[in-house]
């Protein structure tokens, strides 16, 4: 039992790690509204991974079927939306921003980023094969439950980490740095919405 909850932290945080758009947004939003804003950022996405991890370990293949059938227009709809983000970061300025992240709500930040994740249905099938590979599955319901725990205990852990060290760096950073900081995340962002729509006009 301990074996599968330590795999799933590790896949978990495995899965989580690499830096893309979430990783991104997780940095800029921690050195620009705080630790909070920043860890939240990041449990959107790692509720989506949970999800996605609970419906690859019980073997809901009807739910799966439908998601990859529906992908072209699930990550095209991500892609858009990683575009508004990116564009809307690149515009900000730091002193407005701060005047609307006081009224934004950690919920909102939240919502933003299980929405993106949810966007690359692509995702289930790493989880499938992954927990394939470590015998997860075929109707043991207990192995799948306390491995899809550990995929939201380890992909949570890399955003706490994430966030607890941009927030060290915060306190030295100034108000120009910071409009570096909107434009590099705004075109990195953007850059992730082109590649994902380019993937997708590739492959159609």
């Amino acid at each position: 039992m301990l074996g599968y909850l330590l795999k799933g932290i590790i896949i978990g945080f495995s899965i989580a790690a690499p830096v893309g758009p979430i990783g991104v947004l997780c940095i800029k939003r921690t050195l620009t509204e705080g630790r909070s804003a920043g860890f939240v950022t990041g449990l959107g996405a790692a509720a989506a991974d949970t999800m996605y991890g609970v419906i690859a370990a019980f073997g809901l293949t009807a739910i799966t079927g439908l998601l990859v059938a529906q992908q072209v227009w699930i990550h095209s709809i991500g892609g858009a939306f990683l575009l508004y983000l990116g564009i809307k970061i690149l515009l900000s300025k730091p002193a407005d921003e701060s005047a609307t992240a006081e009224k934004k709500s950690l919920f909102g930040n939240f919502i933003s980023t299980f929405f993106l994740t949810i966007t690359n249905p692509t995702t289930i099938l790493s989880f499938m094969a992954v927990f394939a590979g470590i015998g997860v599955g075929a109707g043991n319901y207990t192995d799948s439950a306390i491995v899809a725990a550990g995929v939201c205990l380890g992909s949570s852990a890399w955003w706490f980490i994430l966030s607890g060290v941009m927030s060290l760096l915060r306190s030295r950073i100034n108000n120009s740095a910071l409009v570096w900081i909107n434009r590099c995340s705004g075109l990195l962002i953007i850059s992730f919405g082109i590649w994902s729509i380019a993937q997708l006009l590739s492959h159609s």
